[in-house]
């Protein structure tokens, strides 16, 4: 087996070969925000991902479960080749390198063609009950929200009203609160949206999380894009593509909102605690776009009371960059 870098994980070797890839060589990939890790294995033409996802800090279980439950149901995810799921190392299908977003980053003209297929391809998901999946309920919408104030406010040294924060959603989740829920993949953006073969069919990445919960969400990961910026008019045009579609309506678009904010917000306490926590430095610059996302969200009328609360407690000066921020008053 030929390495490629020092960094190829203990056992690696053993699992490889133990599974026909005894002659491979192993080529690190870029990769997330999580402990895991992610290396192309090549062997005689052929590779596959080897995902190295170590115990305590990481279980691939959901995410084989996930695997396989979308691919029963004729949704492109990874064919699992090999697992040891003690050592924490998972191969499988290799999707190649082909991306949703470069994809568009290189070809605007095909920007429409892709958002529609990916609103479409999330029209096709509800139409499955879920999988036996932990449900997305208001419990867990709190706790994430409360990243922002756990995180993002002390790192710009605001004291805030945590207990305001946290009634101010009480007082809008219900409106989120899915009456039949689907599979909500949670990470759904144009980053893990891989293009497969030259139809360019849509492979999922990244789905370990998922959990039962409202249609709107994923809808709010791919229009609201942490990662990239998603033009208003388009946002608009696939809301009224997936609503045409479904039959929903105003109460839809209210969970929309409602579930757009809560995302922001953890995602902005999320990117915060990568920099803070675990040195990612690259995550704050990626905050002022979030805020911008929030703030679109801010202005629906379900989001009243949310609202007011960050209008008291956070007003515009003080969302942004949180590294900028905290560099200006020298807490950094």
């Amino acid at each position: 087996m030929t390495r490629s870098s020092p960094s190829i994980p203990a056992g690696a070797e053993e699992f490889l070969h133990s599974h026909g890839w005894a002659d491979a060589r192993i080529e690190p990939l870029a990769g997330d925000a999580s402990f895991r890790r992610y290396f192309r294995v090549h062997l005689e033409g052929g590779r596959a991902i080897l995902m190295d996802a170590p115990p305590p800090h990481e279980d691939p279980r959901p995410f084989v479960e996930v695997a396989r439950w979308l691919t029963d149901r004729a949704f492109t995810a990874p064919t699992i080749h090999a697992l040891d799921l003690e050592r924490g190392f998972v191969l499988l299908q290799d999707f190649g390198d082909a991306r949703m977003r470069e994809a568009i980053d290189d070809d605007p003209a095909v920007t429409l063609p892709l958002y529609e297929a990916a609103v479409d391809l999330l029209v096709a998901l509800r139409a499955h009950p879920p999988g036996e999946l932990r449900r997305y309920d208001r419990a867990e919408l709190q706790r994430e929200a409360a990243l922002l104030t756990e995180w993002y406010c002390p790192a710009v040294g605001v004291a805030v009203d945590v207990e305001g924060y946290a009634a101010a959603w009480d007082a809008v989740l219900g409106r989120a609160d899915a009456q039949v829920p689907v599979t909500v993949l949670r990470d759904y953006h144009a980053e893990n949206l891989m293009l497969i073969g030259p139809e360019r069919t849509l492979g999922l990445l990244d789905f370990q999380d998922a959990l039962a919960g409202h249609p709107a969400y994923d809808l709010v990961s791919l229009l609201q894009d942490a990662r990239r910026d998603v033009d208003p008019t388009l946002e608009e045009l696939m809301l009224t593509r997936y609503r045409a579609a479904t039959g929903e309506g105003d109460a839809f678009m209210d969970a929309y909102h409602v579930l757009g904010a809560q995302r922001n917000a953890k995602i902005i306490g999320i990117f915060t605690r990568l920099w803070r926590r675990d040195g990612k430095q690259r995550y704050p610059g990626l905050c002022p776009r979030v805020w911008s996302y929030l703030e679109r969200d801010l202005s629906h009328s379900a989001l009243a009371p949310v609202a007011r609360w960050f209008a008291a407690n956070l007003p515009p000066e003080w969302r942004g960059d949180p590294m900028v921020i905290a560099a200006a008053k020298g807490l950094s």
